[in-house]
């Protein structure tokens, strides 16, 4: 028996070893690997076996060097002429757009297979897409399916500028599966469809690739205090492009979607770096509530089999769990779990280029653990230091995903089961439990809100149904789980044993503020009434009664502020204002903050109407009767930062989004001062730090450092450009702004920002707030109306939701709280509650006076997501007004345009610009 399985074992060697002397191997291409790897253990054997293919060129062949060489990154352009190589000289390999960045780089996927999966391609999308749909395919056609079809493997990189080694990577990885004959290369070709988007973020891949060509390459220390990233990634957002998948807004997200959509990939897999060596998602938890067991345990068996792999193949640092916990849907790789796939992620460790560095582990932590420390998740630690180069992390990260794709490529007949039983569980949920249907009546407060919900359901693959006063969506569809999740509130956990690792709430009607009905039963409901919709909805705005001037009931609606810029583009004599409290106008009420337009036509308004969505009231009177404000609309900056540009760039998106126009401004602006003069509204988004480094920037001893655009560097000076990013506006600069609010303007500071603006003393008034044990990871939270004469709550009722996260606290002194216009939570601070007690040195009050306390029952602070302690921040203040000359300090101590998400918070913001000059 012993000599039969050593002959067995001898048959394996000599197949495999037939395998490659059938092939030439290139020497130098594998002697150069071994050059750039820094130790041997950072390189499995597997990797060694890079073929010289006569007629398809190899990296070295095509470039000159090969992936991971000292020195070299390589620009999209450069990239796709790879890919378009490989396409032109393998049948195995095919090569499609699939749209366009903001700045007008394309999106690529390549496609991966044998010549049958290429040829076939369509007929392989036809089959997921109908294991997507358990309504369209019965158990006994799915499964006839399943013997046909093959697993669709989508592997992503480039999200993160920053994290430069996964593209790279990917080319050499492409190169392997069309060129090698080992056997598991050869598995992965015929029993799997390889989809690989190759830069996810082109934008921000070329500007990072110019940095480090002009700023970073060949730094001696990698931690040298010098920037290592870009200023700006995407021309909106930076990290956050990797937190888009709830509103789908960035075009990076919107070209995600569609590959999904478009192939229905098995397993979703997205190349990220950060943590040493080698992270293997699967989370800590708390699991998000709506993903399926089976994709949660999917998680853990391909996160094991990978850190597995690695360890088998002897290199050291892979680990699994301990990091990220596995509850927020808004990553992009999450389009996967949100439809019934499964969407993971690796992260490598990086030097944020293509050099090598002497790397301390020792006291990186993740889940309370050291990163060097031996855990059941981490069988093989790194030592607390180790020489890290760039082939080093190409070599992880190749080995990780080879061994996920064999994992799919061995097991594909269980994974298309899985998927479409995902799916299957879905639909049933829908029949069978839980709500059956969500309507969203038409008529709301904001009615384009309404539609716009409508839409971004529609967006998520989620069908909806349409009447003529309502929206329906019944919950018997393949993403009920999704649906389910997106318009119900969360309930975190608050005994998590880890921090979440983002927000924590994201239910969309709060966030929109829609009302939205839960139907449990749909008796009564005439089905066959509905239409599915199968493209975008809009609200009809309607233009109703008779008159040269109209009115606007103010609901705080989104779009009204567009809507009064466009209506003075057209028409710069139209006379516009705002009714300064409530009126009874031709017998109706309409509520303060309602617009008045004289000096105007019919045509006008109806055209305001139907591009804006709103409904106007013609009416033959001029208003003169009535109390208002003449709304002068304001002339707008947002300043912008060099050392943190994250929310800025969503500031700018959702006001060009909205047609808000604005200039943006940096350090040099303020520092020029003279700012009255061409501002009237200066909006400083949240940025993270504190006053110094507001004051100082990036540190002036790396200067100068220009952001322009150049023959060499033709990437940079986009969206925003500078002959020098060190040093920042300076005490002068924060005198001019100081001076630009004295003299009349308005000064709006988000979050973060507006407490940066307490500790610079432009809202002297206002001070930190001890928030002890207070924790807030971004959740849905209830505020109230302190100054219902304040136009910054127009259109809001005295109790409404907005969205906060880990924001600081400021207040003011007792004898200023009429400067806090709207407080967190129902209940007063405890010095703001009466004394009933009996006062020293004055008579005690006859028993028929004396009051006695009552509990006033209050609504919960929390709506969704989770707050620990929240009586460290129940009574505090949400917006402060703080008078500094003859202009305003407006303090938001959240952020009112967080991620284009929270829109029912907006129009506060909305709010100030329209009585910037009323708000005394």
């Amino acid at each position: 028996m012993k000599k039969r399985y050593n002959a067995a074992l001898l048959l394996v060697f000599f197949l495999c070893l037939s395998q490659l002397t059938a092939q030439q191997l290139d020497q130098v291409y594998n002697q150069k690997i071994k050059d750039f790897t820094t130790d041997k253990r950072f390189l499995p054997q597997s990797l060694l076996d890079l073929v010289d293919h006569p007629t398809i060129p190899s990296p070295l062949k095509h470039f000159g060097h090969i992936i991971g060489a000292e020195g070299h990154v390589h620009r999209t352009s450069e990239i796709y002429g790879y890919y378009q190589q490989l396409a032109a000289t393998s049948p195995m390999v095919h090569m499609q757009e699939m749209g366009e960045t903001e700045e007008g780089r394309k999106f690529y996927l390549i496609v991966i297979g044998d010549e049958s999966s290429i040829q076939n391609l369509d007929q392989y999308k036809t089959q997921t897409a109908l294991l997507a749909d358990a309504r369209k395919t019965s158990v006994e056609e799915a499964e006839k399916i399943i013997e046909k079809a093959k697993p669709i493997y989508y592997v992503s990189a480039g999200m993160h500028a920053t994290e430069m080694g996964a593209p790279e990577m990917l080319m050499e990885l492409a190169y392997r599966l069309v060129t090698s004959e080992a056997t598991p290369i050869k598995e992965i070709r015929e029993n799997i469809i390889t989809v690989i988007n190759p830069v996810s973020e082109p934008d921000g891949w070329d500007k990072q690739v110019d940095w480090y060509y002009r700023y970073t390459k060949g730094r001696e220390l990698f931690d040298d205090g010098f920037p290592r990233s870009v200023p700006y990634w995407g021309k909106y957002v930076f990290h956050d492009n990797n937190r888009d998948g709830l509103q789908v807004s960035q075009a990076i997200t919107k070209s995600i979607f569609k590959g999904f959509f478009e192939f229905h990939p098995t397993v979703m897999l997205d190349l990220h770096e950060s943590v040493p060596l080698l992270y293997i998602s699967t989370g800590t938890g708390p699991y998000n509530d709506f993903v399926d067991p089976i994709t949660q345990s999917e998680w853990q068996v391909m996160g094991n089999h990978d850190v597995a792999e690695v360890a088998a193949q002897g290199m050291p640092g892979a680990f699994t769990w301990a990091f990220y916990d596995g509850w927020w849907p808004g990553y992009g790789i999450w389009v996967a779990n949100n439809h019934n796939s499964n969407g993971r992620f690796y992260e490598t460790y990086g030097n944020a280029g293509a050099d090598t560095y002497l790397r301390d582990l020792s006291t990186s932590r993740y889940a309370g653990d050291l990163a060097t420390s031996k855990e059941w998740y981490r069988p093989d630690p790194a030592t607390p230091q180790v020489l890290w180069s760039f082939r080093n992390n190409i070599n992880y990260t190749q080995t990780g995903v080879l061994a996920s794709l064999s994992y799919a490529a061995n097991n594909g007949k269980m994974l298309l089961r899985n998927f479409y039983k995902k799916g299957f569980n879905s639909v049933e949920k829908g029949r069978t439990e839980g709500p059956k249907a969500f309507t969203i009546a038409k008529s709301q407060r904001d009615p384009a809100m309404a539609a716009y919900l409508a839409n971004q359901l529609m967006v998520q693959g989620i069908e909806v149904h349409e009447a003529a006063e309502e929206y329906l969506i019944l919950s018997e569809q393949p993403y009920r789980n999704l649906l389910v999740s997106l318009m119900t509130p969360q309930a975190y956990p608050k005994d998590a044993k880890f921090p979440p690792y983002d927000a924590i709430a994201w239910t969309l009607p709060n966030l929109y503020g829609v009302e939205v009905d839960v139907l449990y039963e749909l008796d009564g409901k005439n089905l066959s009434s509905y239409k599915l919709l199968t493209e975008e909805v809009k609200y009809a705005g309607k233009v109703e009664g008779s008159g040269n001037a109209f009115i606007l009931a103010y609901h705080a609606q989104n779009n009204i502020l567009p809507a009064l810029y466009a209506l003075k583009r057209e028409n710069k004599n139209a006379g516009i204002s705002v009714l300064k409290q409530s009126e009874i106008i031709n017998g109706k009420s309409y509520p303060a903050g309602s617009l008045l337009i004289t000096k105007t036509n019919n045509n006008q308004i109806k055209q305001l109407a139907e591009t804006f969505e709103l409904d106007f009231e013609a009416s033959p009177a001029n208003f003169a009767g009535f109390e208002q404000k003449s709304i002068n609309l304001p002339r707008v900056a947002i300043y912008h930062t060099w050392y943190n540009t994250q929310d800025e760039g969503w500031s700018r998106f959702t006001f060009e989004q909205r047609g808000i126009p604005y200039t943006s401004i940096d350090k040099d602006e303020l520092k020029a001062g003279n700012l009255k003069s061409k501002y009237d509204v200066i909006l400083i988004p949240r940025v993270r730090g504190n006053a110094k480094m507001f004051i100082n920037g990036v540190d002036s001893k790396f200067g100068p450092m220009p952001y322009t655009q150049t023959a060499e560097f033709p990437s940079h000076g986009v969206p925003a450009s500078t002959s020098d990013m060190t040093g920042g506006p300076g005490f002068s600069g924060i005198e001019h702004l100081r001076k630009f609010v004295q003299d009349g303007g308005l000064l709006i500071a988000l979050e973060n920002s507006a407490a940066i603006m307490a500790e610079l003393g432009l809202a002297p008034e206002l001070s930190p707030v001890s928030s002890g044990s207070l924790f807030h990871p971004g959740s849905i939270v209830m505020a109230k109306v302190r100054k219902s004469s304040s136009p910054i709550v127009n259109g809001y009722p005295e109790e409404f939701s907005i969205f906060r996260g880990n924001g600081p606290l400021l207040q003011t002194n007792k004898y200023n709280r009429d400067l806090m216009l709207v407080q967190y939570g129902s209940k007063p601070l405890k010095d703001e509650i009466p004394y009933e007690g009996p006062i020293l040195g004055m008579p005690d009050k006859p028993k028929s006076e004396q009051v006695e306390a009552k509990e006033e029952k209050s609504k919960p602070y929390v709506v969704a997501g989770m707050v620990r302690n929240e009586q460290e921040i129940i009574g505090h203040g949400t917006i402060f007004n703080v008078p500094v000359g003859r202009g305003n300090v407006l303090a938001f101590t959240f952020d009112p345009l967080h991620r284009f998400l929270n829109h029912h918070d907006a129009p506060m913001v909305w709010n100030a610009l329209i009585n910037w000059d009323g708000l005394r």
